[in-house]
C-alpha cells in the first residue's frame, strides 16, 4: 500500500465533510443557534431578576440544572473511561467510534459545568470558591476534579488528533489560507516518522491511562456531594460506584445515538458497520444489567430499613412521582435490557432505540435522586406554601437546558468540521496491519 497515495484519498473521501456543509447542515446549526440564543435571553433574565424566576426555593435548592450537571458529567466520565479503554488496549474496533468518545467527552466537560454555576445565586462571588477554598468541602474537590478532569481530556483529545492535523496539513489541495495556518500550527510538526510515532504512541497510552484514573475521581467526588449528606436518599455508601455505572451506561447509549446519526447522515456504512453496533449493544446490556443491580439495591435497602425519613421519600416517590419512577427505574432498565439479550432483535435500528431509552431513563433517575430528596427535609421550614415546598422548573430554566443540549451538539458540529470523525490515521494503520497479517498468511502457505 503506498501511505501517501491512500492519505490524498481519504482527504479527499472527507473534504466534504469538513469543507462544504450541506443545505440541512446549516439549517440544523441556524436551529440550534436560535435555541442558544433563546438560553441566553433566559440567561438575562435570570441575571436581571435573581433566582425567583426558577423554580428553586427554600426547600429544593438543586433543580434541573444540577441534574443536567450530573446528567452531562455522566457522558463526559464514560467517554473518557470507554476512550482511554479503547486506547489502552488498542483495541480492534476502535477506529469508527474512538473519535466519537473523544468529543463526546471534552463537549460534555465544556457544557456540563455550565449548569452548576446556573445554580448559583450570587455569581458575582463565584471567584470566591478559588480564592478561598475550603479543602473540608466536597464542592471544592469537585472544583479541582472536574479542572483537572478537563485539562487532561483536552490534552489527550489533542494528541489523537495531531496525526490527522498533520495528513490536512500536507495533503489537502484548495484550503483556505487560515485554514492551512491552523492544520499547521495544530500538527506541531508532526512529520509521521518511526520515532515520532512511537513517541505518540508511547504517550497516548500514558494519557489514556490517566484519563481512566481521573474520570473515575471525578465521577467518585460527584457522588460524594451527595452521598456525605445525611439527607434521606442520599446517604449511601453504594453512591459512587453507582454513579459511576450509571454514567456508563447513559454514556454507552449517547455513543449509540451518535454512531446512528452519524453513520446515517454522512453515510459512513463502510466504517461504522453493524458489527459496531451489536458490540456497543453488549456493553449496554452489561451495563444495563449493573445499572438495574444497584437501582434495585439501592431502593430495597431504604425500604427493607423502615427508616421513617426514609419511607417517606419512598411514599413521594410513589405517590406523586409513580410514572417518572416507573419510567426511570422500569422501562428505562428493563427495555433495553429485552431488547438487546435476544439475539434475534439486536439490529441497529432497535439498539438506537434501547439506547435512547436508556439516556430518556437515566436522565429521569437523575431528576428522582436529585428532587423528591430536597422535598421531604430532616427539617421543617416555616413558610409551607406548595412553591416552597414543591419544585416544579419554570421555563427560564427549561430554555437554558435546552441552549445546553442545543451548544453541546453544535460543539460537536463544528469539531465534526475541524477533523475527520473517523481516524484517518486510525484508517492507515488498520490497513497496514491488515495487509501485514495478509501477507504473512501468504507466506505461511507457500510451500
Amino acid at each position: 500500500m503506498d501511505i501517501a497515495i491512500r492519505k490524498k484519498e481519504l482527504v479527499k473521501e472527507f473534504s466534504p465533510m469538513l469543507l462544504k456543509p450541506s443545505k440541512w447542515s446549516k439549517i440544523w446549526m441556524a436551529i440550534l443557534v436560535v435555541f442558544i440564543l433563546y438560553g441566553l435571553v433566559a440567561l438575562v433574565v435570570q441575571l436581571t431578576k435573581g433566582q425567583v424566576v426558577t423554580g428553586m426555593r427554600d426547600n429544593v435548592v438543586w433543580g434541573i440544572y444540577t441534574i443536567n450537571f450530573i446528567f452531562f458529567l455522566c457522558l463526559s466520565y464514560s467517554g473518557a473511561f470507554a476512550s482511554g479503554v479503547l486506547h489502552f488496549f488498542n483495541t480492534p474496533w476502535k477506529n469508527a467510534v474512538s473519535r466519537i468518545v473523544e468529543i463526546i467527552t471534552v463537549v460534555s466537560l465544556i457544557v456540563g459545568p455550565i449548569f452548576i454555576i446556573l445554580c448559583m445565586a450570587r455569581l458575582d462571588r463565584l471567584h470566591y470558591l478559588f480564592l478561598y477554598p475550603r479543602i473540608q468541602s466536597p464542592i471544592t474537590w469537585d472544583v479541582i476534579a472536574i479542572t483537572t478532569d478537563l485539562i487532561g481530556c483536552l490534552l489527550y483529545l489533542y494528541l489523537t488528533f495531531i496525526p490527522d492535523f498533520a495528513i490536512l496539513r500536507d495533503n489537502s489541495e484548495g484550503l483556505p489560507k487560515w485554514r492551512k495556518k491552523l492544520y499547521t500550527s495544530l500538527a506541531i510538526g508532526y512529520q509521521d516518522t518511526p520515532a515520532q510515532r512511537r513517541r505518540l504512541h508511547k504517550i497516548t497510552k500514558i494519557m489514556s491511562a490517566m484519563v481512566i484514573a481521573l474520570a473515575i475521581v471525578t465521577y467518585s467526588v460527584l457522588a460524594w456531594i451527595f452521598s456525605l449528606t445525611l439527607q434521606p436518599g442520599w446517604n449511601s455508601t453504594i453512591f459512587a460506584p453507582y454513579f459511576i455505572v450509571a454514567g456508563l451506561y447513559s454514556g454507552v447509549g449517547v455513543v449509540i445515538i451518535a454512531m446512528y446519526l452519524i453513520r446515517k447522515y454522512f453515510k459512513l456504512e463502510h466504517y461504522i458497520r453493524k458489527a459496531h453496533f451489536l458490540s456497543a449493544g453488549v456493553i449496554l446490556l452489561i451495563t444495563a444489567l449493573l445499572y438495574g443491580y444497584f437501582t434495585f439495591s439501592e431502593y430495597f435497602a431504604r425500604w427493607f430499613s423502615h427508616k421513617t425519613h426514609d419511607a417517606n421519600l419512598l411514599e413521594t416517590l410513589f405517590n406523586d412521582y409513580f410514572w417518572m419512577f416507573i419510567l426511570a427505574n422500569y422501562i428505562g432498565i428493563l427495555v433495553p435490557i429485552a431488547i438487546v439479550f435476544f439475539k434475534k432483535l439486536r439490529t441497529i435500528k432497535t439498539i438506537t432505540f434501547a439506547a435512547v431509552i436508556a439516556v430518556v431513563g437515566l436522565w429521569f433517575n437523575r431528576y428522582l435522586i436529585v428532587v423528591p430528596t430536597q422535598e421531604t427535609p430532616y427539617l421543617p421550614i416555616q413558610d409551607t406554601r406548595s412553591e416552597f415546598v414543591h419544585y416544579s422548573a419554570t421555563w427560564v430554566e427549561w430554555a437554558l437546558s435546552f441552549a445546553g443540549v442545543a451548544a453541546f451538539v453544535l460543539f460537536f458540529m463544528l469539531l465534526m468540521r475541524l477533523v475527520p470523525i473517523i481516524p484517518m490515521s486510525g484508517i492507515i494503520d488498520y490497513e497496514k496491519k491488515g495487509k501485514v497479517r495478509r501477507d504473512g498468511l501468504t507466506q505461511q502457505q507457500q510451500p
